[in-house]
């Protein structure tokens, strides 16, 4: 293998890092079908062929490579490149690894991930969807910061909270704009009508009292810290990471359920 070649399968390598599958078998289609003889419709065709701005920006850049430092290399060779990258990133996306996350006291037993330092990978590492649920949420820069990065590379943020008010006269504030102003103006918000929960013989109602950020479908982190400086620096709080396998898919398809139905309301701020 020469230099040249080398490098090339490099490229191809952190594409497959970066790149869904399916995007990965639509470029692989559409450089396979392109004519080696004329690159700038190559480069059209590929571009073309990818949906998210985010996703055809780096493909812009790979095949700039290419045609820069590896024209040698035919559309064939990197389709089939291309493929085979896909897939191995594929298989080893599949791989299940669960992580234990943890706010506390510091100890020695088992290493541990940090709440924050969880949530903020799940968020940096999306690249089409972010699911974000919360009971008590307050203003944490990074965490804010994160989803706003995340929604300027394309993402679609959803985020969940119990209500848009949190309600008592000892601890009110407007849950929408503790998220702050721009992760309310690059999320779709929804919550949780009180009209819409159940409640006991006492007039007590259900609370949302879940928390969890799902990212692509891929990663999970379900924790029992809420969004808030406490959470993350004073309580104890105990979490996992799940990365791939079925759970991350199916709480998406819960809460993509509960908005289905009407259970969770689409809730507007002004920003």
């Amino acid at each position: 293998m020469n230099d040249v070649d080398f490098k090339m399968g490099i490229a191809v390598s952190r594409l497959a890092a970066l790149l869904p599958r399916p995007i990965m078998l639509s470029l692989a289609e559409a450089i396979g079908a392109c004519d080696q003889s004329d690159r700038a419709s190559t480069r059209l065709r590929a571009v073309q062929s990818i949906p998210h701005a985010h996703y055809r920006n780096v493909v812009s850049h790979f095949v700039d490579h290419w045609t820069t430092h590896a024209a040698s290399v035919t559309p064939h060779a990197v389709s089939l490149a291309l493929l085979t990258a896909g897939q191995i990133a594929q298989t080893h996306r599949d791989r299940q690894a669960i992580e234990l996350v943890w706010t506390g006291p510091d100890t020695n037993v088992i290493p541990l991930r940090q709440t924050e330092q969880a949530i903020l990978q799940v968020v940096n590492s999306a690249q089409s969807r972010i699911l974000l649920v919360s009971y008590a949420v307050y203003a944490i820069p990074n965490v804010q910061d994160a989803v706003v990065r995340a929604a300027k590379r394309g993402v679609s943020i959803t985020v969940v909270v119990e209500t848009p008010s949190k309600l008592g006269a000892q601890n009110e504030y407007s849950t929408l704009q503790a998220l702050g102003d721009d992760v309310a103006r690059c999320s779709t918000l929804y919550c949780w009508p009180k009209a819409n929960r159940k409640a006991d013989e006492s007039g007590k109602l259900g609370v949302l009292h879940v928390k969890c950020v799902v990212g692509d479908g891929r990663q999970l982190f379900l924790s029992s810290a809420n969004l808030t400086k406490y959470a993350f620096n004073l309580n104890m709080a105990l979490g996992v990471i799940i990365t791939c396998g079925n759970e991350p898919q199916q709480i998406e398809a819960v809460f993509g359920q509960l908005i289905q139905e009407g259970l969770l309301v689409r809730t507007e701020v002004a920003v």
